[in-house]
This record gives C-alpha cells, sequence and structure tokens, in this order.
C-alpha cells in the first residue's frame, strides 16, 4: 500500500480585520516579520517539512469564514491522506512540529497539538473526517469536529516544543510578540 501523506491546508482567507483595526496598513499576512511577509514565513516552514501544501485564498471579492476556507481546502485536495488545518497567520511554527502533527495521524483520526497546555495548530483530521470537514461553513471553523472527536474520546493531546504553534499574528502587539521571539531563536 503506497503512503498517502496529509496535505496542510494553510488559510490565508480571512479578512484580518483585527490587525487593521489595532492600527495595522496591511493585512496581517502581508506585514512584515523579520523582513519578510507573514504568510511566507508559514510556507517555509511548510516546504522545510516536506508535506504537502494547499493554500486557500480568498475568493474575488468574497471573505470566508474559517469553517468555509477549511472546506473549501479539503474538498480541493479530497484524495489526501488527511489534513493539517494551519492558519496562515502562525509564522513561527516549526517544520519539525508539522511532522510530528503528520506522524500521529497514522494512529488516530484527529490530533490536537498543545504547547504548555495552550492548544495551538495545525490541528491534524485523517482521511476519515472528509465528510465532515468538507461540509463545514462560517467562523468557528473545526472546533465542533474536534469536540465530537473528543467526547468519543478518539483525539490524540500531542504535546509539542514549539511555542509557535500558538504564536499568530492579530494586532500589532502580536506581530511585535513575535519579532521578539523570532530575534531570541537560535540560527
Amino acid at each position: 500500500m503506497t503512503y498517502n501523506p496529509p496535505i496542510v491546508i494553510v488559510l490565508a482567507a480571512g479578512q484580518g480585520s483585527r490587525f487593521r483595526q489595532s492600527g495595522a496598513g496591511t493585512h496581517k499576512l502581508d506585514a512584515l516579520l523579520g523582513g519578510m511577509p507573514v504568510l511566507e514565513h508559514v510556507l517555509r516552514a511548510v516546504a522545510a517539512s516536506g508535506l504537502p501544501c494547499h493554500v486557500v485564498r480568498p475568493e474575488e471579492g468574497a471573505g470566508l469564514g474559517m469553517g468555509d476556507s477549511i472546506a473549501r481546502g479539503v474538498r480541493a485536495t479530497a484524495d489526501a491522506g488527511g489534513w493539517l488545518i494551519l492558519p496562515g497567520d502562525l509564522p513561527l511554527v516549526r517544520p519539525h512540529s508539522l511532522l510530528q502533527v503528520a506522524q500521529s495521524l497514522a494512529a488516530h483520526p484527529v490530533v490536537q497539538p498543545f504547547w504548555n497546555g495552550q492548544a495551538g495548530h495545525p490541528v491534524g483530521f485523517s482521511a476519515q473526517c472528509f465528510a465532515a470537514l468538507s461540509t463545514l461553513e462560517g467562523e468557528l471553523g473545526a472546533a465542533a469536529i474536534v469536540r465530537a472527536h473528543r467526547a468519543a474520546g478518539t483525539v490524540h493531546a500531542l504535546p509539542l516544543d514549539d511555542s509557535g504553534i500558538v504564536t499568530d499574528i492579530d494586532t500589532l502587539a502580536d506581530l511585535a510578540r513575535a519579532q521578539a521571539l523570532l530575534a531570541a531563536r537560535p540560527t
């Protein structure tokens, strides 16, 4: 049997309104972090992991909720062995973290990574979650699917040593905090 790896679905279709409301003059995914756009950091981490990737970008003139974006990405990659749902505003996520979530999917239908007790991303879903993921709508993302699997005892809580899985960019203050963390990282 051929290994069919999970695909990283990078969510890049949101409006980023909180970032603009915090005083930014650009979309959060285009904001520079260490001289590179936030989204580019995410895409480089995915590329370095070696996992396949699908980026969900906004449709012309239409803002999508997180659930809509996940459904679009999953439907576009229906033959995948599973999906790692990764918001495009997590620029410090490490490639190894992506690989650990992907590897855990081989034994679990849903994988929820944690850093210091805090739930993070990417959340991994096996191929058996296709029907539920492909019909998501609205702003809530896949939280209801995770809750249903948690109630069934089928969510694997995966502790990771990577603060990047919880370091999202929603405001200018978040960007400044990420910049400090990036500058402090060993090269």
